[in-house]
Formats: structure tokens, sequence, C-alpha cells
């Protein structure tokens, strides 16, 4: 049958598609920026095919939707800079209808949040919103709603691993003690593609969780039992939201409009009361500790299929990165470095492909580290995002604090996108090209400064541009996976 998928590069989308197509289903992904959607593997796949839109914005009606069976509302706007998210939530959620009404669906499927308590938080009351505004469409609905979803590079995942691998004691706010219910992002997937055209699952709204109800200090002990560490929490009651939120921000990878909007959900219980999809679909529910064994294996196995980090909400801004995508050639400062490859340029290429994350930056670190922590105390996005895989990149992932804009392999070029605060603009470029018979290595460092502080701040930095930026050609020339680069 015939699928449009939203959300198609999100958390969920990335680990829904495959599914969707092994099943042999034809699937029409909805894309903000096409040029974010992966260019390897799976995504090749014939059964694809790519719809951008915005749906925050008017949408022409194409006739390659007349004909879908089925559609998956999977758009979340929660960390957006916005502070009417939720009235953004309401828009895309409309634009989504409109567009709908003039086709032949038969199904819509949402993916929310668990909403039977009283008092919700901002965000949780904005899926409830957008729950009810699908209902009262017209159209047939079918809503699941989960809690804390557990798989690797979820979000909710990379922040307990943050807090329980780097705090040995915790002295941790009230909301430690509020109750959950996790769930395992394998027993989503299964929910979201059971409901597929099941008619008894039509108009109605179905609580999803996992077999253990926990409150949030238990998933932070357990977690810590299965990683085989020792951990000791304290909760206090006088820890305020905001300190609550700046202390998520500097301990873990989030941005701190996450960190708030998590905050105040967490003081939300979000237990499963309307379980019955559990036994109409068969699922088995796998625990909390098994969830997060498994998202340890596809970690260990440089298998992780998506991550939330490379989601736009991770970052500082929410602009289109393809604004971007153009290196700026007036105005500018530049540092270009080239070398000549002496070595394997194949080998060359994959420590390009290869860089940050674990591997770090081949040279200096330590400075990179720094301007890391100084970004994060001004409100940036630091050094802790990291990469979702060890050596593959696909345009629109984060490096760090970069966005990848363009990651060609094949003709050897990664140009990234600084999401660092800076009084300007940055970009990093790689290219391996090929000059009089010889095999070279060009680095392009580009500054577009922002008024006197951005020059300033040009300068101020040039002496230690000069080593680390040298430090990274040469030792990405010379570095081989057994044998460590120049520090």
């Amino acid at each position: 049958m015939k699928i449009l998928l939203t959300g198609a590069t999100g958390y969920i989308g990335k680990r829904l598609l495959p599914v969707l197509l092994n099943l042999g289903h034809e699937v029409i992904c909805c894309v903000r920026d096409k040029n974010r959607f992966p260019t390897e593997g799976i995504y090749f796949h014939p059964n694809i095919s790519l719809l951008e839109v915005d749906f925050l914005k008017d949408i022409s009606f194409t006739d390659t939707l007349k004909d879908i069976d089925v559609a998956y509302y999977l758009i979340h706007s929660m960390s957006s800079n916005a502070s009417n998210f939720d009235k953004l939530e309401e828009q895309s959620v409309n634009n989504f209808i409109k567009l709908l009404l003039n086709t032949n669906v038969k199904q819509i499927i949402y993916l929310g949040g668990i909403t039977n308590d009283e008092h919700l938080s901002k965000h949780l009351a904005s899926r409830k919103k957008v729950d009810d505004i699908l209902h009262a469409s017209g159209l047939t609905v079918t809503s699941i709603k989960a809690g804390i979803i557990v798989g690797s590079g979820s979000s909710s995942f990379e922040i307990i691993r943050d807090l329980v691998e780097k705090l040995p004691v915790m002295i941790t706010p009230k909301w430690l003690n509020t109750k959950c219910q996790p769930i395992a992002i394998r027993n989503v997937i299964e929910y979201l593609t059971g409901v597929i055209l099941n008619q008894e699952t039509f108009n109605q709204s179905f609580d999803i969780g996992g077999p253990d109800v926990l409150i949030y200090k238990e998933m932070l002990l357990q977690f810590a039992q299965v990683r085989g560490l020792k951990r000791y929490i304290a909760t206090v009651p006088v820890m305020s939201p905001r300190i609550s939120s700046y202390w998520l921000y500097f301990v873990t990878s989030t941005s701190y409009k996450l960190a708030v909007n998590l905050v105040n959900s967490m003081k939300v219980e979000v237990v499963a009361k309307d379980n019955r999809l559990e036994k109409m679909l068969k699922v088995k529910p796998i625990s909390y500790k098994d969830a997060v064994q498994l998202a340890f294996q596809k970690i260990e196995q440089n298998d992780v299929v998506s991550s939330w980090k490379d989601s736009l909400i991770s970052s500082s801004s929410y602009n289109s990165l393809f604004e971007h995508i153009n290196v700026p050639v007036n105005g500018c400062f530049k540092d270009i470095r080239t070398k000549e490859i002496t070595t394997d340029s194949n080998q060359v290429l994959e420590n390009i492909w290869s860089i940050g994350g674990e591997r770090g930056w081949y040279y200096g670190n330590w400075l990179w580290n720094s301007r890391g922590f100084i970004d994060k105390l001004f409100g940036g996005v630091g050094l802790r995002r990291g990469r979702t895989n060890a050596n593959i990149i696909n345009t629109g992932d984060t490096l760090d604090f970069w966005r990848v804009l363009v990651a060609d392999k094949q003709n050897k070029r990664l140009l990234l996108y600084a999401e660092m605060k800076l009084p300007g603009e940055a970009w990093l470029e790689f290219e391996l090209i090929r000059k009089d018979n010889k095999d070279i290595l060009q680095q392009t460092a580009t500054f577009r400064p922002k008024g006197l502080g951005g020059r300033l701040y040009w300068y101020a930095v040039l002496p230690f541009h000069y080593f680390v930026f040298n430090g990274l050609a040469k030792n990405i020339i010379k570095y081989k996976t057994n044998l460590k680069p120049d520090k």
C-alpha cells in the first residue's frame, strides 16, 4: 500500500521507514529539506519517493498524494526556540489535515504522549491538542500515546546515559520521584506498524508502555546496574525548575530549551491506562533493563539508525541549514591548508569521514574541548552531541558543535557549518583533489564576522588557528587506526 511518512528524517521516522519498506509498502517521505535525506543504503530503495514540504507554510496539493492509504503524523516541535511552539504545532497539524482532505487516505496514525494527568506541562498539553484536532478532522485517526521511549539515540536514553556515566553521586530535584512507564523503541515500532488499516483501531486512542512502572530515580539506578556502575542519588525539594534545567543542560547533551521542556514534563506522571493495544496486537513488552541492553548492543555494533541529536531541535537556533550551503567569499576571513597526500588517499578520506565524536579532531583535542566548554557556558551546543555513527556521515548530521551541510563521499567533499555561539558564521570544508598528478588535501576554514566584535574575535583566536588547523590537516593524512597522531 501507499504510505505518507511525515517526520521521515526524525528519530522515529528513520526507525519506522525500513520496517515499512520490508513490509512491502510504497513510502512517500515528507521532508522539509530534501538535502537532509540520507543518500546511502536503504534510502535508495525504489519504493521511496520524496516530497519537500514545510507544514508551517501553505501547502500546494500534488496528485501523487491522491491515492495514499495511510499517513503517519510524526511531527514534533517540543524544543523549538519559539516560545509559542504550541501554536506552531496547531498550525502544522491543521496544514497536514488540509493536505489530506484532498486525498483518499483511509487512516491517519499519530504518535503522541501519554496525557492522563490532570495537570499537564505545556509540551504534553500541546500533544493532547494535536490529538484532539486530528480526531475532530472527520478523517479516520488512530492515536498511539507513549511515555519515555528507550532506544539507542533517543533523547531520554542519551540524557540518562550522560547522567549515569558522568556522575557517581547525584543531588537531584524532587521530580525524580515522578512515576513513568518507559517503552522500548522496538515495541513502539511494532505498535506503529501493527495498527496499519486495522479497523479495530480506527478512531481510537491507545496508551502504550513497557511492563515496568518506575520513578525516574529507579530508571537512573537500573541503568547504572546494566552498565555495572554504582551510583548514589539523593533528592532535594529546593531545586527549582530553572536550576533543574541548567543542571540537565550542563551535564548532558541536551539544549537548554529542551531541558526546560523536559523538566516541566517530568513533573507530570506518564503511566499508561488504556493499554488494550498490547493484547490486540499481541505485542510482547520489553522490560526497561532489556531495552537499555538492546540499545547498547546497537551502540557497540556501530548500528545506531537515528539519533535525536541529528534533529534540528538539538541546535541552538532553528534556521534552515541550507541557507548556509553556499560558502561566502566576500567579507570573510579564510584559513586554507593544502597538504600533499603521501599515504593512501582512501585512508585519508576515511579519516575525514570519522572526524569528531570519540575519535576527536586529530590535533589539540584539549583546545577543541575547551572551546566546547566555553560554548556551553554561553548557551551553545558544546561538544556533547558527538556523532551518531563512528564512520558514517549523512547530510544534516551533527558532528560535535558542527552540522553537516555536504557529505559527498563520491566527490570527496565534506562541508561543516558551526552551530556554536559565535560573533559571526563559520564553515569548515575538507576536499581531496587531484593537482599536478598529486593527491591533495585541501582544508578551508571560513569565518564571516558580524561587526567589529567578529573581527576582533578572529584576530584573538588566530594564534590558536595556526597550530590547530595546521595540525588537523597534517594528522588527517598520517592517522592510522593503530597509530596515534601527534598531539
